[in-house]
């Protein structure tokens, strides 16, 4: 029994089979999902050691399955890459950098996917634990979807916030610095 699933959700059948024929043959198990429902559904059911989504997807958007996937802690550990062919599909709804996935634009190569796969599996390991379920209120988990997605972008935007103070103090001594010097100056 293989130990590797790699479980591909795109309702494009020649990209589930161009994903499958582009991994090495005998190290992966590739299990495949026509929509998001069913992706879902295996996500829970298989507990796969790889995700490759569509972000956009018939019955449930790769958007809603990449929020689920993030508001629980046991998905959290899973590497998973975004492929969309338009990045602006994904970027509307996700600011850049994509910290906790990889993005991968079709129509890919092999490398890029290797690549991508890479990445994906060092962005899980470099993750901090369980950095969106701290903001969720108590009994929250996997009942109400609005206010998980809601606790993701509060999460997200806090990371933000924190980001840019610290770009501002960068801001405010390069600033004081350059006071100082033209008060040297006058």
């Amino acid at each position: 029994m293989t130990a590797n699933k790699i479980l591909v959700i795109d309702d494009s059948g020649v990209i589930r089979k161009t994903v499958r024929e582009m991994l090495p043959k005998g190290n992966f198990e590739v299990l495949e999902a026509k929509d998001g429902v069913e992706g879902l559904n295996l996500i829970h059911q298989e507990k796969p050691s790889l995700i490759m989504l569509d972000f956009i997807l018939p019955k449930l958007s790769g958007w809603e399955i990449f929020q689920q996937v993030q508001v629980q802690p046991e998905l959290q550990k899973i590497p998973l890459v975004i492929m969309s062919g338009r990045k602006e599909e994904v970027t509307s709804k996700i600011s850049e950098p994509f910290e906790f996935f990889e993005f991968i634009e079709k129509p890919f190569d092999k490398k890029g996917l290797t690549e991508a796969i890479k990445e994906a599996m060092r962005k899980v390991r470099l993750r901090p634990a369980s950095i969106v379920t701290a903001s969720i209120p108590p009994g929250m988990g996997g009942v109400n979807r609005s206010n998980e997605a809601g606790a993701l972008e509060i999460q997200a935007l806090k990371h933000k916030i924190a980001k840019m103070q610290g770009e501002i103090d960068i801001m405010k001594k390069q600033l004081a610095q350059v006071i100082s010097y033209i008060k040297q100056k006058v």
